[in-house]
């Protein structure tokens, strides 16, 4: 029993070039029993395999098949990449929610109100944030390398990247721009900038149907980071909105929106206001810009990981070659390469 364990022990200290691997260990009998608890992952049998070895083991092989962990490693990517594009639709919409705060100490007339955050926060974002529970995984899900926990973590500097310094950025550009857009705004920014109390009732109702545009223009650029994020690589012409519970989700967001703004009895605790047919049509928009700028992002990276040449998209260098590497053999179990060269978790 101690040699099988001192076997997982080695793997966690010198495996992966000095960085330690993950372990899993299958085993059936009382003497797998000490191995399966060191292990990250302790795998026993259901069928054949000994009490001790159940108790000891994380998780057990009802079919004493060992195909089944494949399965249980596919579910276990997917749920992992579905909390990790949740995280980045979530905090997508911060950047464009902070803007209009930061925007008033610069004389910019106040373009969303704290019950409209709470509006996209609590009314749509959170359901659609759960309903990524659902999505069915991307094609190349198990063809990509596994992510060490060491090197990647979940919720990385590119997650980061991706809802603060783009998506995000993305969507508050479109928001400004459509907040200016409307008629006599650029001329209370000049003359007035955010003192309200020196509006008039026209310029109030100008503010309040900027605010109301610029909401509707945050709920389009959400929609369009939800469909972003539905997938990392590949395309969404080839993997199309398979998450009916996410679709309901959109659907809702729209819904909502509509009603926040022809709804008169939405006006007065959300402060928004009726808009025209134009106003509503053109935050459009952004949903189809965010969503065609990404599709080429996906492409570009698509052609990196081709080519081997994504590895500093993961925030991972090669893995050291260990000390003790055999006659500097590239194929040994921890080379930073796999047979055609490419870089790891690439």
């Amino acid at each position: 029993p101690i040699h099988k364990q001192v076997i997982v022990q080695a793997y966690q200290k010198y495996g992966y070039g000095g960085i330690g691997d993950v372990c899993a260990m299958t085993g059936d009998g009382v003497n797998d029993a000490p191995a399966l608890k060191q292990a990250e992952v302790g795998v026993a049998m259901g069928i054949r395999g000994t009490e001790v070895a159940k108790d000891a083991a994380d998780i057990v092989l009802q079919d004493d098949d060992f195909s089944s962990i494949i399965n249980g490693i596919e579910q276990g990517r997917l749920c992992s990449a579905n909390l990790r594009k949740s995280i980045m639709y979530t905090l997508c919409s911060k950047v464009p929610q902070f803007a209009p705060t930061l925007a008033m100490v610069f004389g910019v007339p106040e373009a969303l109100t704290i019950a409209q955050v709470l509006l996209i926060d609590i009314g749509t974002d959170i359901w659609t944030a759960i309903a990524y529970a659902f999505q069915p995984a991307e094609s190349k899900l198990m063809a990509r390398a596994p992510r060490h926990p060491k090197l990647i973590k979940l919720a990385d500097w590119g997650v980061g990247v991706y809802s603060y310094c783009y998506i995000g950025v993305l969507q508050c550009c479109f928001c400004w721009i459509m907040f200016f857009s409307l008629p006599g705004m650029i001329g209370i920014f000049n003359e007035k900038g955010a003192k309200d109390e020196l509006y008039t009732t026209a310029e109030k109702l100008i503010v309040k149907e900027g605010k109301t545009v610029y909401y509707w223009t945050l709920v389009m650029g959400q929609i369009a980071a939800a469909i972003s994020t539905t997938t990392e690589r590949q395309s969404l012409f080839t993997y199309c909105f398979p998450n009916m519970a996410l679709n309901m989700a959109f659907l809702f967001e729209v819904i909502l929106g509509l009603v926040a703004i022809y709804g008169s009895f939405m006006h007065g605790p959300f402060n928004t206001a009726l808009l025209t047919s134009d106003q509503v049509v053109k935050p459009v928009s952004a949903l189809i810009c965010i969503g065609l700028i990404e599709e080429l992002r996906k492409y570009i990276f698509r052609q990196l990981e081709e080519r081997g040449q994504c590895a500093w998209l993961l925030d991972v260098a090669k893995a050291p070659d260990a000390e003790s590497s055999d006659e500097g053999s590239s194929g040994s179990e921890d080379s930073s390469e796999d047979d055609n060269g490419k870089p790891l978790l690439c």
